[in-house]
């Protein structure tokens, strides 16, 4: 059984499953960085030919930087994303210490009630939604966007979060009362130092749908003061032109910061993701 276990064949069938997944994942995104180094002409002609001297151009990037305000864009998605996934954190950390940590009467039925909001789309509410940020008058605001991606994020975060505090020793959390800490400082500076992996997790899987939204930029704050990257993008589409170079460089710039923060927190998020599996 143990050499089973260590069967080559299987070492080489799982790293080829795992390598074609990766190159299935991947290959739009290539696609996307390739083509938006390419003329026009070239984009249809080749979209899978690398750039040649003859076809590499840059005129997609120059059309982002001067049509639209780019940076504005890019500040408003940083924004909301780092607003958002801060609050995310904070709030689902102390929902799921609460619900790990205390027993209370409705304990068991909070935990239900906000696994609900897992298994519900935010979406629905859309219409609800927008009436209520109408009526508080945050329309073309970040703070509507930021309080939405908020509510849409704590359900994962206390779902996950909860299962990472329940293994945090019981013991070290008693010692800290006995030394005299309080439940503030118990949480902040034993527990979450723990559960940083969990964290990491919780921030990668809100962060890709929040930075890659369009639906409630759309509909909450379509300004063009308050537009999102994603939202700003769509500048470039028409309703019979498409400046397909400017959408691919665009795309493209908005790519870069998903994958720097995704480099960061890669392995805090793969040792949050492995570690219910080691225990």
């Amino acid at each position: 059984m143990h050499k089973a276990r260590h069967n080559p064949l299987n070492a080489i069938a799982a790293h080829a499953a795992l390598l074609t997944w990766t190159a299935i994942a991947l290959f739009p995104v290539a696609v996307i960085l390739i083509n938006s180094f390419k003329t026009r002409k070239a984009i249809f002609r080749e979209p899978l030919a690398l750039p040649s001297p003859d076809s590499f151009s840059m005129i997609g990037y120059q059309t982002v930087m001067k049509q639209g305000d780019f940076f504005l864009y890019f500040q408003n998605s940083m924004i909301v994303t780092v607003v958002s996934l801060f609050l995310v954190l904070l709030f689902g950390a102390m929902a799921a210490f609460a619900l790990s940590e205390y027993r209370f009467r409705g304990n068991t039925l909070m935990g239900l009630y906000l696994a609900l909001g897992i298994m519900i789309p935010i979406r629905i509410g859309t219409v609800a939604i927008l009436d209520l940020m109408v009526q508080t008058g945050l329309v073309n605001t970040l703070m509507a966007l930021i309080l939405v991606y908020t509510a849409q994020g704590l359900p994962l975060a206390v779902f996950i979060l909860s299962e990472f505090m329940r293994q945090v020793s019981d013991d070290l959390k008693n010692a800290g009362r006995i030394d005299g800490l309080s439940e503030y400082r118990i949480f902040f500076r034993l527990v979450l130092p723990l559960v940083r992996p969990a964290m990491a997790t919780v921030a990668v899987f809100n962060m890709i749908p929040i930075w890659n939204d369009l639906w409630f930029p759309l509909i909450l704050a379509p300004g063009e003061a308050t537009k999102t990257l994603t939202l700003g993008s769509q500048v470039f589409i028409g309703q019979f032109v498409t400046d397909w170079n400017a959408v691919l460089s665009a795309l493209s710039l908005a790519i870069l910061p998903v994958l720097v923060l995704y480099v960061i927190f890669s392995r805090q998020l793969i040792r949050g993701i492995t570690s219910g599996a080691v225990k």
